[in-house]
């Protein structure tokens, strides 16, 4: 949560943490759930039955190989996620109530695996749009049905919803390949090869250095029109503009790529300098403040060093207290 509640202080001016509490728990404008790479993702509330629909449409769980690292047949998948979907009905349940629940009704043998803090075994209910999570209970995380959740819900057709997704991506991050939209969405490259073709009318190859993509149609006119990018942030952990930009080699120079991109899948907060990885940074709380130390890639000016430490004042400002830059190695 903290790194979501950070990528968005990074893009919306004056945003507090408050904000963010409120537009997930108290109006429900914000849904926390699995989506795209089965990794946790906040996503806007009216948009969230498209991403369910499009989700709906992977069938990673189905694999041989995954119902092998989980113990279960497809149909005990499939029936697991049938009984999340009717225990939740009108209620919101911890992690060890839903997974008490479900084993009532599939069995004993799936609570151990519903109880795991990767969530593998609700990962498949979350993509059919059974579940996402609710207000937390204490320490512990609950879940509720979106569909009841949400002030409003509709089900999509997956095939028509996951070409919208594309277009979406392309939109946010083209021009781009279908081995490039796999990666982020979590696919193998043949149908996300098919998917883009079925688009190819209401596409447009670019090409950039030696390099061709697609973007949407009408798109590489706006992009040549914005010029280069320019200025100061401070990016946290998993960032969607750190994890989708590609190719990597053109945002951080290969020599300092290995401190961004960590073992693990592991991705660092990221100082980005005029659009591109300029070193790496970390804060904590000491006392009432917040030490924010960065370690740049380069030496940096002192205008450039004057704007980062602005950027740890208003990232203060977010966290509730007075923050202190220091630039280190």
């Amino acid at each position: 949560m903290s790194a979501a509640e950070l990528s968005l202080w990074a893009r919306v001016s004056g945003l507090t943490q408050a904000d963010v509490r409120e537009a997930l728990w108290e109006r429900r404008t914000l849904v926390k759930t699995w989506g795209m790479r089965g990794t946790l993702h906040l996503f806007p509330a009216a948009d969230l039955p498209l991403y369910a629909a499009a989700l709906r449409t992977r069938t990673g769980y189905r694999r041989d190989a995954w119902l092998k690292m989980v113990g279960l047949t497809l149909e005990e998948v499939e029936r697991v996620s049938d009984a999340v979907r009717a225990a939740l009905d009108g209620r919101q349940l911890t992690r060890e109530e839903l997974a008490d629940a479900v084993a009532d009704r599939a069995g004993p043998k799936v609570r151990r695996r519903l109880l795991s803090g990767w969530g593998e075994m609700l990962k498949p209910a979350a993509s059919r749009g059974s579940l996402i999570f609710g207000p937390s209970r204490g320490q512990h995380v609950t879940f509720v049905r979106p569909d009841q959740w949400l002030k409003r819900w509709r089900d999509l057709d997956g095939d028509g919803a996951l070409r919208e997704v594309l277009r979406r991506y392309l939109a946010a991050y083209g021009p781009a390949t279908h081995d490039e939209f796999a990666r982020w969405w979590g696919i193998d490259p043949a149908p996300a090869r098919r998917l883009m073709a079925a688009l190819d009318v209401d596409l447009e190859a670019v090409e950039v250095d030696g390099r061709r993509g697609w973007t949407l149609a009408g798109y590489a006119r706006r992009i040549r029109a914005m010029g280069p990018p320019r200025g100061i942030r401070l990016l946290p952990n998993f960032d969607p503009y750190v994890m989708g930009y590609r190719p990597r080699e053109e945002f951080v120079p290969a020599d300092f790529a290995a401190r961004v991109f960590r073992p693990q899948a592991w991705i660092s907060p990221v100082l980005l300098v005029d659009g591109r990885a300029a070193g790496v940074w970390a804060h904590r709380r000491r006392g009432s403040g917040i030490e924010v130390g960065v370690e740049p890639f380069v030496r940096l000016g002192a205008a450039v060093k004057r704007e980062v430490e602005d950027e740890g004042a208003r990232l203060g400002a977010f966290l509730g207290g007075r923050a202190e830059v220091a630039f280190r190695g």
